[in-house]
C-alpha cells in the first residue's frame, strides 16, 4: 500500500485550509505555499509543510472527486427534473452505478493473480458485504417505488372518481350510461 501524502499527513486545520483554497481556486501553488508559510508558522519552522509538487499532486486528485462530485449532483438534477422523483429515481440510478462499479471491481480482482490470496479473501469479504448492504437497499426500494406507484394509481382513480360523480351531479350525463362508463373502464 502506498504511503499517505505529505498532505493527507498534515493536521486537520491545515489540511482543511489546503482543500478549501483549492477548491476557491484562487491562488496560484506558489501563492498557497506562501500563504501556508505565515498562516502556520510552527509547521513552516518544523518543515512539515508539503512541498509545491505534493500540493499540486494533491489538488489534482482533489479537483478529479470534486469533479465527480458535480457530475453526480448534475445528474441526480436532470434526473429529478425528468421524473418528479416521486419513486425515487436518483437512489435507483445511484444503486445502479454502485452495482456496476463493485462488479468491475469483482472483476479486476479475480483477474489479478498477483494479488496474496488472504488479501484477495478479504476484498472478497467486504465486498460481499457491501454487496448485500446495496441488495438490501435495492429492496427496499423497489417496494417504496411499489407503494409510490400505488399511491398514486389510488389518487388518480379516486381524482376520476370524484369528476365522474360531479358529471352525474351536474345532470350533463343521464346515470345510467355514467354507471356503465364507470363500470366499463374501472371495473367498478
Amino acid at each position: 500500500m502506498a504511503r499517505k501524502s505529505t498532505v493527507q499527513r498534515l493536521p486537520p486545520p491545515v489540511r482543511a485550509f489546503i482543500e478549501q483554497q483549492l477548491a476557491a481556486g484562487r491562488l496560484t501553488l506558489d501563492e498557497l505555499i506562501s500563504e501556508l508559510q505565515q498562516r502556520f508558522p510552527l509547521e513552516a519552522a518544523s518543515k512539515t509543510l508539503p512541498s509545491r509538487s505534493a500540493v499540486h499532486r494533491y489538488g489534482q486528485k482533489l479537483e478529479r472527486r470534486l469533479a465527480a462530485i458535480r457530475a453526480s449532483t448534475e445528474a441526480a438534477k436532470l434526473i429529478a427534473e425528468s421524473t418528479g422523483d416521486d419513486k425515487d429515481a436518483r437512489s435507483e440510478a445511484l444503486t445502479a452505478l454502485v452495482q456496476t462499479e463493485l462488479f468491475d471491481a469483482i472483476l479486476a480482482l479475480k483477474e489479478a493473480d498477483d494479488a496474496d490470496p488472504d488479501e484477495r479473501v478479504q476484498r472478497l469479504a467486504a465486498a460481499a458485504r457491501h454487496i448485500a448492504t446495496l441488495t438490501r437497499s435495492s429492496i427496499n426500494l423497489k417496494e417504496f417505488q411499489a407503494k409510490a406507484g400505488e399511491a398514486a394509481r389510488q389518487k388518480l382513480l379516486a381524482e376520476q372518481r370524484e369528476k365522474l360523480d360531479a358529471l352525474g351531479r351536474a345532470g350533463d350525463v343521464p346515470a345510467d350510461v355514467l354507471q356503465k362508463v364507470i363500470r366499463a373502464a374501472y371495473d367498478l
